[in-house]
């Protein structure tokens, strides 16, 4: 058998873990070609000194100039890259089958592009960018031919439930709805009140995930869930009115799909990424993926619950942007990364994000972002408004 080599693009996360975790079970099907990271230059080093592959690339020159020093020094004949330069090189590389992007935020966006133009099998977890780009990317996979893999639990989800029916128009194939399960975060019982002083430690510690310290304020916020709606809309293209959101605190029901006959599909697991990154990684087949079954007599009780929209309006706020179209979405995410950044670093309230989202939404210029260039600009230029909003809401 001929091993698939594999990029990860964002290997010291919490997705890039499970996905190397996945990977080292089956030495016979999959090789690492390429690693990379953005801050984490001694994880990476160790991951290099684990699976030895071709390339590793970093942030800064360097941080790449001190990683070849400690690999050489180690006889680890791995080449060090850097930048988006770096990152695109081990994206595109012919001798790539499969690209894992993992990279949080708007970083993720023109490597995985370039895996896209690339004809790569993607394995996408960088929902940002979907929604920053998303008519763009998905134009890009039709020309490539790409084949494109959802690695979030609740599109992997929605995948698994409407695979045997994929094609350009789910609605002919009898799809009347996707429903998007959520936990709930770790202040889906919290008081408006006690949001007002809850703190980034609070926020980062979600009930049933192990997940990285953005995407777990996303959580908290239920902006991921937003986010998601607008990732499901390009995936699946689905139209707003018809993606739905339910609260489901056990995380055993990842998401479903609602059918015109009454049929409801659903996928269920334990709350483990590695389900969804090893059946990418083994499509069309299945391979083992280290979790434990599903122990339905454990579960005992599945619970379902309305998203509390005026406690988290983060959720509406997504919802606002895909329904205005052209840029919005892209503006949405520059606003959230900024006010997310600035609450973890303490300078701005955990109920004051939505309002820097809301206002930058209302002062950037969201016209329509066609190419790469313009999607960046956008981004910029909304970062730029989001950190004056943080001055006047922060802190």
């Amino acid at each position: 058998m001929t091993r698939k080599k594999i990029t990860l693009l964002g290997a010291t996360g919490s997705i890039g873990a499970s996905a190397l975790d996945v990977i080292a079970r089956h030495p016979e099907r999959y090789e690492v070609f390429a690693l990379t990271a953005h801050r984490q230059n001694d994880a990476l080093f160790d991951l290099c000194h684990r699976y030895r592959p071709a390339y590793a690339v970093t942030a800064t020159a360097e941080a790449a100039m001190a990683l070849r020093a400690k690999l050489m020094e180690a006889a680890v004949a791995t080449e060090v890259l850097h930048g988006s330069e770096g990152l695109t090189a081990v994206a595109q590389a012919p001798e790539v089958d499969s690209v894992l992007a993992a990279i949080v935020g708007a970083a993720g966006l023109v490597p995985t592009l370039a895996a896209v133009k690339a004809g790569k099998q993607l394995l996408l977890a960088n929902k940002e960018a979907l929604v920053m780009a998303g008519q763009l990317f998905m134009t890009e996979v039709a020309r490539s031919g790409t084949v494109l893999l959802p690695i979030d639990s609740e599109h992997n989800a929605i995948y698994q439930s409407i695979t045997r029916y994929i094609s350009n128009n789910l609605s002919a194939c009898g799809v009347r709805k996707i429903i998007l399960t959520a936990s709930g975060g770790p202040f889906r019982t919290a008081s408006r009140k006690s949001l007002e002083s809850v703190t980034p430690e609070q926020a980062c510690a979600h009930p049933n995930w192990s997940m990285g310290r953005k995407i777990s304020v996303d959580s908290a916020t239920l902006m991921n869930k937003g986010l998601e709606v607008i990732e499901a809309h390009w995936l699946f293209d689905m139209p707003p009115e018809r993606i739905d959101v339910v609260v489901h605190p056990q995380s055993v029901i990842h998401s479903l799909v609602e059918y015109v006959d009454g049929s409801t599909l659903a996928q269920l697991g334990n709350p483990d990424m590695r389900t969804p990154i090893a059946y990418a990684l083994a499509y069309p087949g299945r391979i083992d993926a280290g979790v434990k079954p599903l122990d339905l007599f454990e579960v005992a009780q599945l619970t379902f619950e309305r998203p509390d929209r005026q406690r988290f309006p983060c959720l509406d706020l997504a919802y606002q942007a895909l329904r205005a179209g052209a840029a919005a979405p892209a503006v949405l995410n520059a606003a959230n990364e900024i006010a997310v950044e600035a609450f973890l670093d303490r300078r701005l309230p955990f109920m004051r994000i939505a309002a820097v989202i809301s206002s930058t939404l209302d002062q950037a210029a969201a016209h329509e972002a066609l190419g790469i260039e313009q999607v960046l600009e956008v981004d910029r230029q909304a970062r730029q408004i989001a950190t004056g909003m943080v001055r006047r809401y922060g802190a």
